[in-house]
């Protein structure tokens, strides 16, 4: 965390996107010893107790942050043993990968979450490869009944299903090791039900319409990215966590073209599929948190989910 000051307004469980926090470790300059806020429910310190996430303060992390910048991402550690060799740490700190990262925070079993309103409802099925809450929030306050399914879910359950639209979710780690959830995606992309995909889910699409991805040298973090939307023009600032992208330059316009791109370094921010009832976007519209700019995107869903249904 790069601001000189982190805890001083405490953490609000009800803020929580997921049932557990992720991270592995917690790096800071200062951490306030005392917390004041209305919402706050438990200091920084104690909620990293009792997730099991280890913490150090007196870090330099403004140059902590230069080296990742001009570097590029790279592994690290945080050790409780003050006779560690270097040189024996190294080769773990080289080999080191996030392996089976979505198998790791998928949900364990199928759940649904009810519309709010009174109808006529949506049926939408959203695959978890580490969906945020507010994605199926977003969708049942636009009148979706959400069923949330495990990443491992085979596409025929899920056609089976009959749902109206497909949600994507969001995710960790390198989308090439996907390679079972890829399969079971590249049957939903053969069908007409309209997709809608973020983030790893939009990379997870592309690979399994035949496109590539590549590891950024600098990923994409924070909430004030701006992404330019192809076809109005408008520029929108959203909200990122990712450090892999889709290769247009090997993107057949036949498979899908882009649809948004970063303003700052020009990389891909979203596709839309040739001849498919599918969108993808590597960003975050669900925000949450972060800017609700593109929460518009939501609404392009259910308009593709009307027009699918006339159609039938």
């Amino acid at each position: 965390m790069t601001y000189p000051l982190v805890g001083n307004y405490g953490v609000c469980l009800e803020d929580m996107e997921s049932g557990r926090a992720w991270p592995g470790g917690f790096i800071v300059r200062e951490l306030s010893s005392m917390a004041s806020n209305f919402r706050k429910d438990i200091t920084i310190q104690e909620f990293l107790e009792k997730q099991g996430i280890p913490g150090i303060a007196g870090i330099d992390t403004r140059a902590l942050t230069k080296i990742l910048r001009e570097m590029g991402t790279m592994n690290g550690m945080i050790t409780t043993n003050e006779n560690y060799s270097l040189n024996s740490i190294l080769p773990q700190l080289k080999q080191y990968t996030v392996g089976k990262a979505v198998e790791e925070v998928t949900c364990s079993h199928k759940y649904e979450i009810k519309a709010a309103g009174s109808g006529p409802f949506k049926k939408v099925a959203l695959l978890d490869l580490g969906a945020k809450r507010n994605i199926s929030r977003s969708l049942a306050q636009r009148g979706c009944h959400v069923t949330v399914y495990p990443a491992l879910t085979k596409a025929e359950e899920i056609i089976g299903s009959q749902p109206d639209g497909i949600m994507l979710s969001n995710g960790p780690g390198d989308p090439k090791e996907c390679t079972g959830i890829i399969a079971e995606i590249k049957k939903l992309y053969h069908t007409q039900i309209p997709v809608f995909a973020i983030c790893l889910g939009h990379q997870l699409m592309a690979l399994a319409a035949g496109a590539d991805t590549f590891k950024m040298k600098y990923g994409h973090r924070g909430g004030n990215h701006p992404v330019k939307d192809l076809a109005t023009g408008r520029v929108y600032i959203s909200s990122q966590n990712h450090g892999y992208v889709v290769d247009t330059d090997k993107l057949s316009p036949a498979v899908a073209v882009p649809a948004f791109v970063n303003v700052n370094d020009g990389t891909n921010e979203g596709l839309s599929y040739t001849g498919k009832n599918i969108f993808t976007v590597q960003f975050h519209p669900e925000a949450c948190p972060g800017p609700q700019d593109s929460g518009y995107l939501f609404g392009r869903f259910m308009k593709m989910m009307d027009d699918r249904k006339r159609e039938c």
